[in-house]
């Protein structure tokens, strides 16, 4: 085996090439990260380091599959010896082997967010909290934003003061109480209950030390305290430790990332070699130079300076549009365009936004255009309804505590109603255990009449018989048993809507993905594909090789790479989210997320906003991003302003005709669209030229679009959206503008 380096450049060389101590490498955006972390791993085993030592952590299944991909395709079969996962993914495997002592057994479940929040609703309702506000969705946030920081029921109600928070501090408590009732933990405690394994039991810290003597970390950016101390804990013997990271990509504060962790680094390790990727593979030069422009803004940030021997590319382009269903068709006529002009596919197209209810109207553009696209961040596979249905099954015979997926199983089962399961709930609670303990022991329950009383006996004997044919089976042929016993696609088919055909097509996907398991793993088990499932993440569900235009937030795309790239909804309180009171901290993590989307692209990048927006139901003026006006001067020299007609909406495949005022050299190409409706004024109209669609100048407010009009010769009105100010009502007698002549 001999690894070739020459491929890398001198910066990667050295990095992959740095074998003993710690290393931190600042990965810029398209500087190949990646290509740097499976060279450093293949390079490792080459220069003797047993695979069987190495520790690679990653954010996102996706990325751990291809890094896997790569090593093997760099190393062979040594490459299975090679512990190499999620975060997440990782230490629910090392749970597995020393949950026990902390009270688990091998067989705990994992409690996806719906799983969480319906754990949650039910401590509410112990605690005799309602329901509605605040919700379960909201306390299990509140609580999930507590476990990230580390801080403990009892904790927590030592400091809780205000009526929100005594709220919390009583719910949080009854919540792990019910977590472990059902020998269960959510997805934060996946990351917590290893920290608390390794302080209370030094010697299995060390028995991991030993285990994992080198230790790489992707995206180091987006560790939350958990992962950090996580992973100084098991580094701390050896030392040998590689971080790969770029604060200027670190966009997940809202989940518990703290950027601090890699300004922090070279303080924990202070004999740390730093290595810098400032090389960019992605991106032409005009949108790296963007980038770069932009993120420079930031006051916090490790210094570096991204280059690329790329071409100059085409301009960038800002598309300004009169309302947000022109922004969606406007993106449907550039798709044409492009498309027809450089003879690509859809699947190299992406519609970034700033939130998922801002994809609707692509939604509607591209359907109604007959243009394929696949939406990141919708209803995941296996949040399905259907999905869930047969998976609570199979989850209850893994681990019968599972409160959550029983209480599911009993809503599936004819003849045991809600009263039923009420009651079951209410004596496991007094009995401080599980519903199944309850359950066990249902013949010496009165209170349970005959007929409902041979239906949860009928429960528990399935529950029973799947848990001794669990050993006796393959994992595959298992979950066929279950899903025809306990007939979900009978009754789909029994209902003989196209909608019940396309659960019963999903319920076959699973059971052919559970097969697709089995054939792929050594030692399949149905605990560990449940465990698989339950942490499966949006960008997971990825697929490279449909030809179909992806639509996705900016927060999905990161680690991602397309020709061309739609950023759209530039608007004040919408990117950046919120609003003017956005503190320094936010506002630059606003701007990290607008350099993430920039990077994302290769070869074009279209940026637009709306001058009006519908927002729950009622339409709003929108202010331009202050990151637009952000832009330096020498790339604003380069604009060509109010070019061009508004798009006729009714055919997207009709390019607007503009007026050429191209600059030499422009990076940027500003395009304003106006109306084409008729504007002939009246005959007593005294000011003709203020008709909608109008650019206008006013000494005070500088340059706005008039977006109507009303009234008649010196009583008439406009309405003015200006690029600084917003939404005015300008009474025209008064007015000192003047119309801006193209």
């Amino acid at each position: 085996m001999r690894i070739d380096l020459s491929v890398l450049n001198e910066e990667q060389r050295k990095a992959v090439e740095e074998i003993e101590g710690p290393s931190m490498i600042i990965a810029g955006a398209g500087s190949g990260k990646t290509r740097v972390l499976t060279y450093k791993i293949a390079h490792l085993i080459e220069s003797g380091v047993n695979p069987f030592e190495i520790l690679a952590l990653t954010f996102t299944n996706k990325a751990a599959r291809e890094m896997k991909e790569r090593v093997d395709n760099l190393v062979g079969h040594y490459s299975q010896k090679l512990w190499m996962g999620t975060f997440h993914s990782i230490f629910a495997k090392i749970l597995r082997f020393d949950g026990d002592k902390l009270g688990y057994t091998r067989n705990f479940s994992i409690y996806d967010s719906d799983d969480a929040v319906n754990a949650v609703k039910q401590s509410m309702i112990s605690c005799s909290i309602p329901t509605e506000n605040p919700t379960p969705k909201t306390i299990y946030g509140y609580i999930s934003n507590l476990k990230n920081k580390m801080v403990l029921p009892h904790e927590f109600s030592s400091i809780a003061k205000n009526p929100l928070e005594l709220k919390v501090a009583t719910i949080y408590k009854d919540y792990q109480q019910v977590l472990r009732k059902s020998n269960a933990m959510d997805f934060d405690d996946l990351l917590l209950n290893p920290i608390y394994l390794f302080r209370q039991f030094p010697d299995v810290l060390e028995r991991y030390q030993d285990r994992f003597k080198f230790i790489l970390v992707d995206e180091y950016q987006d560790t939350n305290k958990a992962q950090y101390l996580i992973v100084k804990l098991l580094a701390s013997k050896y030392r040998n430790l590689t971080i790969v990271g770029d604060d200027a990509q670190s966009i997940y504060k809202w989940r518990g990332a703290e950027i601090q962790n890699i300004f922090d680094f070279s303080s924990d390790f202070t004999d740390a070699k730093i290595f810098r990727l400032e090389k960019n593979y992605r991106s032409t030069k005009k949108i790296l130079k963007l980038a770069d422009d932009v993120i420079k803004r930031n006051k916090r940030q490790i210094e570096k300076t991204l280059w690329t021997d790329n071409d100059d590319g085409d301009n960038i382009v800002i598309n300004e549009l009169m309302t947000d269903r022109d922004e969606a068709l406007k993106v449907v006529t550039i798709i044409h365009n492009e498309m027809r002009r450089k003879k690509i596919n859809y699947k190299d197209f992406v519609i970034l936004y700033r939130t998922n209810a801002q994809s609707r109207l692509f939604e509607d553009s591209l359907r109604n255009n007959k243009i394929p696209y696949v939406i990141i961040g919708g209803i995941r596979f296996y949040q399905r309804k259907e999905i869930k249905d047969v998976l609570c099954n199979l989850k209850v015979i893994v681990n019968p505590k599972d409160d959550e997926a029983l209480k599911r199983l009993f809503g599936l089962t004819e003849g045991i109603g809600k009263t039923s399961v009420d009651r079951l709930i209410q004596k496991a609670e007094i009995q401080e255990t599980s519903i199944y303990d309850v359950l066990k022991n249902i013949d010496g329950n009165p209170e349970f009449g005959g007929a409902v009383k041979n239906r949860l006996v009928g429960v528990l004997n399935f529950i029973r018989k799947y848990q001794y044919l669990k050993d006796e089976v393959s994992v595959s042929e298992l979950a066929r048993m279950v899903i025809d016993e306990a007939g979900v696609i009978r009754k789909l088919r029994e209902e003989n809507t196209p909608e019940s055909e396309d659960r019963i097509s999903n319920i076959m996907e699973l059971a052919s993905a559970i097969a697709e398991y089995s054939e792929n793993n050594d030692n399949p088990t149905l605990e560990e594909f449940l465990q698989e499932v339950s942490l499966v993440a949006d960008i997971d569900n990825l697929d490279n090789q449909k030809n179909a235009v992806t639509l996705m937030t900016i927060h999905s795309a990161k680690g991602l790479e397309f020709p061309v790239v739609f950023i759209t909804g530039l608007e004040e309180g919408l990117f950046p989210v919120g609003n003017s009171f956005l503190s320094d901290d936010e506002l630059e993590e606003e701007r990290r997320l607008f350099y993430v989307a920039i990077t994302r692209a290769m070869n074009n990048l279209y940026m637009s906003h709306a001058n009006q927006r519908y927002k729950f139901g009622v339409q709003s003026y929108q202010m331009k991003s202050r990151f637009l006006k952000d832009i330096s001067n020498d790339l604003l020299n380069s604009i060509i302003d109010h070019a061009g007609l508004k798009l006729n909406v009714r055919n997207p495949n009709i390019e607007p005709k503009k007026k050429s005022h191209s600059a030499t050299g422009a990076s940027i190409r500003y395009e304003h669209y106006k109306s084409r409706r008729s504007n002939s004024a009246p005959e007593n109209d005294k000011f003709p030229d203020i008709k909608k669609g109008v650019v206008v100048v006013h000494n005070t407010f500088g340059k706005g679009t008039v977006l109507g009009t009303n009234g008649k010769g010196l009583d008439k009105k406009a309405e003015i959206y200006f690029e600084d100010v917003g939404l005015k009502k300008i009474v025209l007698k008064y007015a000192k503008m003047t119309v801006n002549e193209i």
